[in-house]
């Protein structure tokens, strides 16, 4: 994929609109701009790829998955979640040739050496400020997990507790689960 090299803000029709992409980065849109964003390597494939599936395991309906494209904003937003959860009635309004319209209900970030600070907070924000119920932000060196909510709630979980999971029924993951 080309990155535009002017100043102009890239709306998601012309995003969708540049060549699709291939090697060690693709891209996303953030607040109109394109910005490359480095592959996940093995270990965080295997973090995104254990809690997908314990998430499936535990939600009563809905989908867990993935590297899941969705528009947080309607006009210069696409992004890529990790690790996302929506329920099954907004599933239902996603178009088939389009992405989802705000932020998963759930969205997990598994920290990696091309995150910054920033970037993560960026993110966090724009998610729970468009739809998201709670960011989680997992860091595989530290073995913990940040959830926040809107209400500007956040609390880290390690070792041996369990995040709770309000939007699954009041079931628990444990913290250890996700890193073995």
């Amino acid at each position: 994929m080309a990155t535009p090299t002017t100043s102009h803000v890239t709306t998601v029709a012309e995003f969708q609109a540049l060549p699709e992409d291939h090697g060690p980065v693709y891209h996303e849109l953030r607040n109109g701009e394109v910005v490359a964003v480095t592959r996940p390597r093995y270990k965080h494939f295997s973090i995104q790829r254990r809690l997908r599936r314990l998430l499936e395991n535990l939600a009563p309906e809905g989908v867990a998955d993935t590297e899941f494209a969705f528009r947080p904003t309607p006009e210069h937003e696409l992004s890529v979640a990790d690790v996302e959860y929506i329920t099954a009635a907004r599933e239902r309004l996603i178009d088939p040739e389009g992405y989802l319209e705000g932020a998963p209900d759930l969205v997990i970030e598994v920290l990696s050496p091309s995150n910054t600070a920033s970037e993560i907070y960026y993110r966090e924000k724009l998610c729970l400020e468009n739809g998201g119920q709670e960011f989680w932000v997992v860091d595989p060196d530290r073995r913990q997990i940040k959830v926040s909510t809107p209400d500007g709630r956040t609390r880290t979980w390690a070792g041996g507790d369990a995040v709770p999971l309000t939007m699954f029924g009041g079931a628990k993951l444990p913290v250890r689960n996700v890193f073995e």
